[in-house]
């Protein structure tokens, strides 16, 4: 079994429930969160959009370097409608999903390191950083999204099976 195969259709499911998430954000409550040491319904939704977006350069890359010696540092976007976060959303899911497809065999159990200022911060095997910094991570983050969703009265959608508010 390739690594396309496998993983395409678990990414495909993944990214449309969270997709559904987004398509829900509440414009009017974007500054909302829930403690001062919280982040914001809104910064929760860009990071959210921007996820997919790092699976092709893991696919790719060697590392990802979030401070790179002279150059600028990572920053989560900070966008203010849905529709531009669903456009960022939408790029990083079809940049990631051509990137699946392309994806060389003989490298996909290459080390891939996560950096900060040239200092390696992890290593893992590329097809473990895919799961890890664009699934689950994108999972993580789509729970707590959902749980701004239930504090806000924005209505949940079904993600695993029904939710208070969706059968499907």
């Amino acid at each position: 079994m390739t690594f396309a195969s496998m993983t395409m259709p678990e990414f495909e499911h993944e990214m449309a429930t969270t997709r559904k998430m987004l398509e829900r954000l509440p414009e009017h409550r974007l500054d909302w969160k829930p403690h001062p040491k919280s982040n914001t319904i809104g910064w929760n939704a860009c990071h959210l959009a921007e996820i997919p977006g790092w699976g092709a350069s893991i696919l790719a890359e060697p590392y990802y370097d979030m401070n790179p010696p002279g150059g600028e540092p990572y920053r989560t976007p900070s966008l203010t409608t849905r529709g531009e976060i669903l456009a960022l959303f939408d790029a990083g899911v079809t940049a990631a999903k051509k990137a699946i497809a392309a994806v060389d065999e003989a490298s996909i159990m290459a080390p891939w390191q996560l950096r900060d200022n040239g200092t390696v911060l992890l290593e893992m095997p590329r097809a473990v950083a895919f799961r890890t910094w664009v699934l689950s991570h994108s999972i993580h983050h789509r729970a707590i999204l959902s749980v701004y969703f239930r504090m806000n009265d924005v209505p949940v959608p079904a993600i695993y099976g029904p939710s208070a508010d969706e059968d499907h």
